[in-house]
């Protein structure tokens, strides 16, 4: 195959209903209408040449989604090349590790135990540990002071056992290490201090998440991926192809190679972020699926819950980023977007104004920012024929 010509655009525009955008400005009702208008009659080789922008000697691949709440604007693509050794162009719906971006499907998972009254975010992590890995963490930290809360918005104070040298040093010296939960708490005990007082400062780490993906474990029963799956009803969702690696043959099938400073990760161990702070395998639709589903009520019970996980929180300290409970807000172009991104190159965000939803993977990373550069290309060739989108 040439490089390049594997874009297969797969788009469904549809007559928006103006019931749909009640309570918006007509003006913006305008936009979306005309958005729509535009992704039908561009070109798909107009479409390809956004998402070929991207691409680099170091990013040779991307995946990217775009869909509106209502579902009439639904637009999915792929460019460049897969596995660098052999050529094969980029499929859309190939799968891929989304990395952190796994932390908003715990933090979801963590709020349903909540609502099953099985934990209270303002329970110490010390009631809900097992003796081993309080043992390890008791080192360090006073686990009666720390709360489900706190862990969740990343105010813990846990270092993070990713930022230490020796961890990628295992990682790139020995790329098939098994990594155990238990092994990456004793690292970030033994090679990292507390980060200040508990629930004083915003300091991101995934030993937090590893430690809550726990707690997803020994209340359901199951394994993280099994706790995850029956907490937020993936079934009824429809999220086929959304599993923990190394679960479902088909989904590990169609992944996806993702490169580390030009090295092929592919058979890069993936336990190395596999307990909570990472570990899930999906692709651009389904991590918008899940994000429409979310923001649509059909997470949790209660609606109150949605607004407790975007809940905003204030320190002292101006933290790094604006983070909640697994998400994060960003600003898209001057709007507010929630958001979540993953060390592999992923990132899926929702843009409550304009109720759009997108999702990409650069299969080598995107080199910095804290927004994915292909969202603003695509919303910059919107305004092209909305030029009054304000």
């Amino acid at each position: 195959m040439k490089f390049l010509t594997s874009l297969q655009p797969l788009l469904v525009i549809q007559n928006c209903p103006l019931s749909i955008f009640q309570m918006k400005p007509i003006k913006l009702i305008l936009s979306i209408i005309l958005i729509g208008i535009y992704l039908n009659s561009v070109k798909a080789q107009n479409l390809n040449q956004v998402l070929r922008s991207e691409l680099s000697s170091t990013n040779p691949g991307i995946l990217f989604s775009i869909e509106s709440g209502d579902k009439q604007i639904s637009w999915s693509g792929a460019a460049g090349i897969n596995d660098l050794s052999i050529g094969d162009s980029l499929q859309v719906r190939r799968t891929f590790r989304i990395a952190s971006v796994t932390k908003t499907y715990v933090a979801a998972a963590i709020l349903r135990l909540m609502e099953k009254k099985i934990l209270r975010l303002e329970d110490p992590i010390s009631k809900h540990l097992s003796p081993t890995h309080a043992g390890i963490l008791s080192q360090d930290y006073d686990l009666e002071q720390i709360t489900i809360e706190q862990i969740l918005r990343h105010s813990a104070g846990f270092f993070d056992h990713t930022h230490a040298p020796e961890f990628f040093d295992r990682i790139f010296s020995t790329p098939s290490y098994e990594w155990t939960r238990t092994a990456q708490l004793q690292l970030g005990v033994e090679k990292g201090e507390r980060i200040g007082t508990p629930g004083t400062q915003f300091s991101y780490s995934d030993m937090g998440y590893v430690i809550l993906g726990e707690l997803i474990e020994t209340y359901t029963g199951k394994s993280l991926d099994g706790g995850i799956k029956e907490l937020l009803g993936f079934e009824k969702l429809g999220l086929d192809r959304t599993d923990f690696e190394q679960i479902d043959p088909q989904t590990d099938l169609l992944r996806i190679h993702q490169y580390l400073q030009g090295k092929d990760t592919y058979n890069f161990s993936p336990t190395i972020d596999y307990y909570g702070g990472g570990g899930i395998l999906s692709n651009t639709e389904e991590l918008i699926d899940f994000f429409q589903a979310l923001f649509q009520g059909k997470i949790f019970e209660n609606p109150a819950t949605l607004n407790l996980m975007l809940k905003p929180v204030s320190y002292s300290i101006k933290p790094k980023l604006d983070y909640q409970m697994g998400m994060y807000k960003v600003q898209v172009k001057g709007m507010d977007a929630y958001c979540h991104s993953g060390f592999w190159g992923t990132q899926v965000l929702y843009i409550p104004k304009m109720d759009l939803y997108l999702a990409a993977n650069y299969s080598g990373g995107w080199g910095g920012g804290m927004v994915a550069p292909i969202f603003d290309k695509f919303l910059n060739a919107m305004e092209k024929v909305i030029p009054n989108n304000k």
